[in-house]
């Protein structure tokens, strides 16, 4: 491939092989052929879909251990972020994209097609039906740009099969938990941290809610 500089530094940032990198490159040109049709992003340029997307994305490996065989689901997953940055650089992973709108449907199938990957699917229904009606494992559920955190915290309520699961949301630098008790209340029985990094030009940070440790059953 006859590519950018930048493409050869995002390759060493993130430890990529060289298929790695041409799955990358192909999901940029998808992301920025497709965004013609269907709104997907805003951010078009490949040294910002790098940074604020797939660096973005694979920014929570600094956080938690993905060489682990784990099952990851996206909520909300739009254009594919976190899950398939986090599919292709650790492709032990197993994905559930969770995405109601058809057309982001139909593109993220169109990704899962060409970059080849195995061991991921879809849910074309609502989060909420997820959690009634869904009876599968999971050990990580992401956000990034999609619910706001009381909606997604429903996942810990008590009789949810996945409520020994664990949340990451990803967040800009300036939030702050006591959004959340404007809206409502906070389950009490929840921990959380808080990581925090930089992408680009701007500073973020994750913010990973689980059970209590006694109450966890030492998934990650």
């Amino acid at each position: 491939m006859n590519l950018a500089p930048i493409w050869a530094q995002f390759q060493a940032t993130a430890q990529l092989s060289t298929s790695q990198l041409a799955q990358f490159v192909k999901y940029a040109r998808l992301l920025q052929d497709w965004n013609n049709r269907v709104n997907l992003t805003s951010i078009l340029e490949d040294q910002k879909i790098i940074d604020l997307h797939f660096l973005d994305s694979l920014s929570l490996a600094n956080f938690v251990d993905l060489t682990q065989p784990l099952t990851l689901t996206d909520v909300g997953s739009g254009a594919g972020f976190p899950a398939i940055p986090l599919k292709i650089k650790y492709p032990q992973l197993r994905i559930i994209l969770i995405e109601v709108n058809l057309k982001k449907v139909d593109f993220l199938q169109a990704v899962i097609d060409e970059l080849d990957l195995e061991n991921i699917e879809i849910y074309d229904q609502d989060w909420r039906t997820f959690l009634r009606k869904t009876d599968d494992h999971v050990d990580l559920f992401c956000a990034r740009a999609s619910l706001k955190p009381l909606e997604l915290l429903r996942v810990f309520k008590t009789g949810c099969i996945y409520r020994k699961a664990k949340l990451v949301y990803w967040a800009a630098d300036h939030w702050d938990e006591c959004e959340l008790g404007k809206a409502g209340r906070i389950p009490d029985n929840l921990i959380r941290a808080e990581w925090g990094y930089v992408v680009g030009d701007k500073t973020r940070k994750l913010i990973c809610w689980n059970l209590k440790p006694e109450d966890l059953d030492q998934r990650l």
